[in-house]
């Protein structure tokens, strides 16, 4: 499948499903405290992504049944929200959340603490956070795909953590997923070259431990392999002539890494 390029036009609508995935992003992330579960947060975001309009992007989503994917600690990704889970004191949570506005998609992540965390897992945080933003600086005209992932993989390694290999970001627009993947690792000058008009999705997972991971018996949730804290950040990018323009914002405009 070819890559689709997007037109400044074309970038310029998919602010709006950034903007409200960003904004369900937030809320979600402001109600995140000890004894909330991971349904009621679900709830907060589909009433906000349908409040502005949006319709939740994950729901249904190849059967997926929640309007975010919501994964507790040694959760990696895709962590079904629970009546059943609820959060404590010292947990950490990511968020991903995904909106469809106008026929476009918007999607983005967040590692949030709840309360006050370890310092070890603070560390795993900041690290991750930082692995983003370093991924999100190499989405430029004539860097390649491998720029992005060695940026994420040199950061986490350097940290002493591991990179997941089996779940990566990619090309989004109409559909949520489109080419191309975008590995969280790899090597500098290698891979795809990137071009103006290509819309990726970034979104580094970073596991405290080994970077290996395992299928929950649901057929969703994906976890370390050693039950030892996971972080993810995500946000959505434009290739532009003037440098990355995260999609997903609250303000809908252009902000240059």
């Amino acid at each position: 499948m070819a890559v689709k390029l997007k037109s400044p036009a074309q970038i310029d609508a998919m602010r709006e499903a950034g903007r409200v995935s960003a904004l369900a992003l937030r809320c979600v992330g402001e109600a995140v405290e000890p004894g909330i579960t991971t349904r009621e947060l679900d709830a907060i975001a589909e009433r906000v992504i349908r409040a502005e309009g949006g319709i939740p992007a994950f729901k249904g989503y190849g059967g997926f049944p929640g309007s975010i994917c919501a994964s507790v600690n040694d959760q990696i990704v895709h962590g079904i929200p629970s009546k059943k889970v609820r959060l404590r004191e010292g947990d950490i949570i990511s968020i991903d959340t995904g909106a469809i506005v106008d026929g476009w998609v918007g999607d983005n992540a967040w590692t949030y603490p709840v309360g006050a965390v370890a310092p070890e897992v603070q560390r795993l945080l900041e690290v991750g956070e930082r692995c983003m933003w370093e991924g999100l600086a190499q989405a430029v005209p004539k860097k390649r795909l491998g720029d992005i992932g060695h940026a994420v993989q040199s950061l986490a390694e350097a940290a002493g953590y591991g990179v997941v290999r089996e779940y990566v970001g990619h090309g989004i627009g109409r559909d949520m997923h489109e080419e191309p993947n975008v590995p969280n690792f790899g090597r500098r000058r290698t891979g795809l070259k990137l071009l103006p008009g290509m819309v990726l999705a970034i979104e580094p997972m970073v596991n405290m431990g080994t970077r290996k991971t395992v299928q929950g018996s649901d057929g969703w949730e994906v976890r370390t392999r050693d039950g030892k804290p996971s972080v993810h950040f995500e946000k959505t990018v434009a290739v532009t002539e003037d440098g990355p323009v995260i999609l997903t914002t609250e303000e809908g405009h252009e902000r240059p890494v």
